[in-house]
C-alpha cells in the first residue's frame, strides 16, 4: 500500500513521496511531540545504565585484586616449597602474557607486586573483607600497569 502525501513545508525532497517509508516519514515521526514525562524517563535510564556499568567495574576490580592476591600467593608457595627463583617469574609473566595478550597487569614486575601484596596479607579470609571494604570511588584499579 503506497502512501501519497504532498508536502507544502520547507523539508529537503518536497513534492508528492509515494512511499510511506521514505524520509519524510521518518522526519516527521521523529519531530512528533514526544510525552511529557519522556525526558525524565531518558535521564532515569541513562543513570541506571551508568550505575551499572559502575558496579560491573567494582565488581572486576574486586575479582581481579582476589585474582592478583591468589596468583601472588601461589608464586609465594612455590618459591617457598620448590625453590623458585627470579628466572621463573620472568618465564610465567612471558607465558600469561602470551596466554592473555588482551589483559595487562602479568609483568614480572607485578608478579613480584601480587607475591609481595600475598606476603604481606596472608589471610586470604583477611583480604576477602579487606577488599569487600575498599573505598572504590578513590581506588578503580590494582596492577592495571
Amino acid at each position: 500500500m503506497f502512501t501519497y502525501l504532498v508536502l507544502k513545508s520547507n523539508y529537503p525532497g518536497g513534492g508528492i513521496l509515494k512511499n510511506a517509508n521514505s524520509n519524510l516519514i521518518k522526519y516527521m515521526v521523529n519531530n512528533l511531540s514526544i510525552p511529557e514525562d519522556y525526558h525524565h524517563f531518558f535521564e532515569e535510564l541513562k543513570e541506571r545504565i551508568r550505575n551499572a556499568q559502575v558496579r560491573a567495574a567494582l565488581a572486576i576490580n574486586r575479582e581481579l585484586i582476589l585474582l592478583y592476591w591468589q596468583i601472588g600467593a601461589d608464586i609465594l608457595n612455590r618459591q617457598q616449597q620448590q625453590k623458585w627463583g627470579a628466572k621463573v617469574i620472568d618465564n610465567l609473566a612471558s607465558d600469561l602474557r602470551k596466554a592473555f595478550p588482551e589483559m595487562k597487569g602479568f609483568s614480572s614486575r607485578n608478579l613480584k607486586y601480587m607475591r609481595s601484596f600475598a606476603e604481606a596479607y596472608q589471610d586470604f579470609e583477611f583480604v576477602q573483607q579487606v577488599v569487600a571494604q575498599i573505598p572504590w570511588d578513590q581506588f578503580l584499579c590494582f596492577g592495571c600497569g
